[in-house]
C-alpha cells in the first residue's frame, strides 16, 4: 500500500463516519438533470507527503499523472485560461465560447507586479527568491484575488501555495517544501489529481532551485463526498493496493519553463482499474 492510499483511505473513511450532511441546505452545485449535488464534507483536513520517501500517487486506481502535468503546466507555466492551450476536456464545461475560463487561475498567475528587483509575476518571483532568498518566509502565491472573482468561471479551488526551504540535518542540501491550501476538494474527482500535481510542482521547483524536494501538506477547509459518489467511494476504499510507483524528472531540465508532460517518468505504476464515468456536479 502506498502511504497516499493509507492517507485517501482513512480521509474517506472519517468523512463518511464523521461527516456532516448538506443534504436539503441551500447548496451551489447542481447535477447535469438539475438535481442539487449534495454532499458528506469534513472541515479542516491536513495531509502531509514526504516526497523524499515516495511519490504520493493512489494505487487503488490510476491517476493520469501526465495529463495531471499537462493541466499545472498550462496553469503554471503557460499561465492560460484558455482551455485551447491544455490538452484535455477538463475545463471545458467552465469555458465560454472562445475557450475562455475568465481571470481564473493561470491569468492570475501571469499579471505582472512591481518588486524591488523589478517587474515579476507570481511565477518569477517564486522561483527568483528560490534562488536568492530561499530562507524567505514570503514565497507564497495566490489566486483568490477578490476584485476579480466576479470575473471567473469558477472560483479557485486550490488557492495559494507557501513554499519553505529546510536543510538536511548534517548536510549541506538544501529541502524544498510546500503548503498547498485549498478551500474546497471534491474527494473522488480531483483529490489525488490536485495533490499529485502539487508534488510535480514541487519537484520542478526543487530542480531548477538546486534543491530536493521534501514535504507537502496539502490543507483542505472543506473534503467533501458528493451524494452520487458515495458508493462509487465505498467500492473504491476496499480495494487491493500496491507499494507507490517510481516518479522522477528529467535530470537534463534545469529551466521551468523548459518543462513538458513528457519529462516526467514514471515507472512501477500498479494500481486497480479506473473509476469510469464519474459525475461532475458544475
Amino acid at each position: 500500500m502506498s502511504y497516499a492510499d493509507q492517507i485517501f483511505i482513512n480521509m474517506c473513511r472519517n468523512i463518511l463516519e464523521n461527516g456532516t450532511s448538506t443534504e436539503g441546505e441551500k447548496v451551489r452545485p447542481h447535477w447535469e438533470d438539475g438535481t442539487p449535488a449534495y454532499t458528506i464534507k469534513s472541515f479542516g483536513v491536513v495531509n502531509r507527503y514526504d516526497l523524499s520517501r515516495e511519490f504520493p500517487a493512489l494505487t487503488l486506481r490510476r491517476t493520469a499523472l501526465k495529463t495531471c502535468m499537462d493541466e499545472l503546466l498550462w496553469i503554471w507555466q503557460k499561465k492560460s485560461n484558455n482551455v485551447h492551450d491544455l490538452n484535455s476536456g477538463i475545463w471545458d464545461a467552465w469555458a465560454d465560447e472562445s475557450g475562455s475560463i475568465g481571470k481564473a487561475y493561470g491569468y492570475q498567475l501571469g499579471v505582472k507586479h512591481l518588486y524591488p528587483e523589478g517587474a515579476m509575476d507570481q511565477v518569477d518571483r517564486v522561483l527568483y527568491d528560490l534562488k536568492n532568498n530561499p530562507y524567505s518566509r514570503r514565497i507564497m502565491t495566490n489566486l483568490y484575488v477578490h476584485q476579480d472573482l466576479h470575473e471567473m468561471a469558477l472560483y479557485p479551488c486550490a488557492y495559494s501555495v507557501t513554499f519553505n526551504v529546510t536543510r538536511r540535518p548534517g548536510s549541506d542540501r538544501l529541502i524544498l517544501n510546500a503548503i498547498l491550501n485549498q478551500r474546497s476538494s471534491d474527494v473522488l474527482a480531483a483529490n489525488n489529481w490536485n495533490v499529485c500535481q502539487y508534488a510535480i510542482l514541487l519537484m520542478m521547483f526543487a530542480q531548477v532551485s538546486d534543491m530536493e524536494p521534501g514535504e507537502l501538506v496539502h490543507v483542505i477547509a472543506d473534503a467533501h463526498i458528493y451524494d452520487r459518489h458515495i458508493p462509487v467511494i465505498r467500492e473504491l476504499i476496499t480495494r487491493p493496493t500496491w507499494p507507490a510507483p517510481t516518479v522522477r524528472l528529467n535530470p537534463e531540465i534545469r529551466d521551468f519553463y523548459q518543462f513538458t508532460p513528457d519529462d516526467l517518468i514514471v515507472e512501477d505504476y500498479q494500481h486497480g482499474p479506473q473509476v469510469k464515468n464519474i459525475p461532475v456536479a458544475v
